[in-house]
């Protein structure tokens, strides 16, 4: 690229991100997806992934401690080798952590004898402890104080909404909110079409968070016996829910925009808890962005993304869960405008082309 007759020496960006590209859900929506934009914008990627594919691959399993800590040692190894190449880049992007166990060892070498300057981006509260149903052993050697560190040696901390913008502050001024988003141009580029089939109502996640589908599942099998609707659930296995007409989608990610087009209605229903305030509403950004009203608990960001009574429903308590339901249930053109709506909004403020100038502003 040139400027006034003279070469602009491009920005160089080291990305370190716990799995290889195009595997986890947080960094596709996080930042991959920008990359191209930034290649665009004369700003040089590097991404160096802590596990290989084979490694991510058996982390979420039972068992296998033997292959999980070689392939975490390799990661490690992997890491060591990072800082011997970071010198001619001007920033170092750190998803999350820059290795999953143990204190922040990388970070603090990147920050205060490399001097490099660190954008840490992260999209859930995970400074507060949690543990994986399927990693239990390896909780003990987690260092959730980490989070508080990095945030205070980063040149700049990206975070997907403002609760965690409200800690990250405390350690760090210069925090920016960008929002967790989809590209609504060539993957979440297809609106629901309201009128057609059986309604059906939808809820996606892991096997893992399931636990939140207790906060409305009583209602659904109440809705069941008077309405004549299927309830869909794509996860990466299947709850076997007990409801008298029930689907389950395996996750896919090469399908994942079309599987949700299975659904006329989105739920997001959360426990107002610190984790769940952490949350960055993807799950209903991803149903307004198909043009599906959607219906969310009132905790964190959900109240700021779906506008009540407007692009889909707000709801509190058994009671409020049932009728907002019942409304959509009965009135497929209501739900046509709403998801209308949605995805307008999402087109403006939760988008790939509403927020790709705030992510490439975060390496100035």
């Amino acid at each position: 690229m040139e400027q006034a007759g003279k070469k602009v020496k491009p920005t160089s960006v080291y990305i370190l991100a716990p799995a290889p590209l195009g595997i986890s859900p947080g960094q596709r929506f996080r930042f991959e997806h920008y990359l191209p934009w930034l290649k665009e914008n004369n700003i040089n990627i590097h991404i160096s992934s802590f596990l290989k594919q084979a490694g991510w691959k058996v982390l979420y399993t039972r068992g296998n401690s033997a292959r999980k800590t070689w392939y975490v040692l390799g990661g490690f190894i992997k890491r060591v080798a990072d800082l011997f190449k970071l010198g001619k880049y001007s920033f170092v992007f750190i998803y999350r952590e820059a290795a999953p166990l143990g204190p922040p060892v990388f970070e603090w070498i990147i920050a205060k004898i490399l001097r490099k300057k660190i954008i840490y981006d992260f999209d859930d509260a995970i400074w507060i402890p949690a543990v994986s149903e399927y990693n239990k052993k390896a909780f003990w050697l987690k260092s959730f104080g980490k989070v508080a560190k990095i945030c205070r040696w980063s040149y700049r901390v990206s975070v997907g909404n403002h609760y965690l913008e409200q800690f990250a502050k405390k350690k760090n001024p210069n925090v920016v909110v960008v929002p967790t988003v989809v590209d609504t141009r060539t993957i979440h580029n297809k609106l629901q079409d309201q009128q057609a089939g059986k309604p059906a109502i939808g809820w996606t996640g892991t096997f893992s968070t399931l636990t939140y589908m207790d906060i409305v599942f009583p209602v659904l099998k109440e809705l069941q016996e008077t309405h004549d609707f299927t309830f869909i659930v794509i996860a990466d296995k299947d709850p076997q829910l007990p409801l008298k007409n029930y689907r389950f989608i395996r996750w896919n990610k090469d399908t994942e925009a079309e599987d949700l087009l299975h659904f006329h209605i989105g739920l997001m229903p959360l426990y107002d808890d610190e984790l769940s305030k952490g949350k960055c509403g993807f799950k209903a950004i991803q149903y307004m962005s198909l043009g599906m009203a959607t219906v969310v608990s009132p905790v964190g960001v959900n109240s700021l993304i779906v506008d009540d009574g407007i692009n889909g429903y707000v709801c509190n308590g058994p009671r409020e869960w049932k009728e907002k339901l019942e409304l959509l249930l009965n009135d497929p053109a209501a739900r046509s405008e709403m998801g209308k709506r949605a995805r307008q909004k999402i087109e403006e403020q939760y988008s790939v082309e509403a927020t790709k100038h705030l992510f490439k502003d975060l390496f100035v």
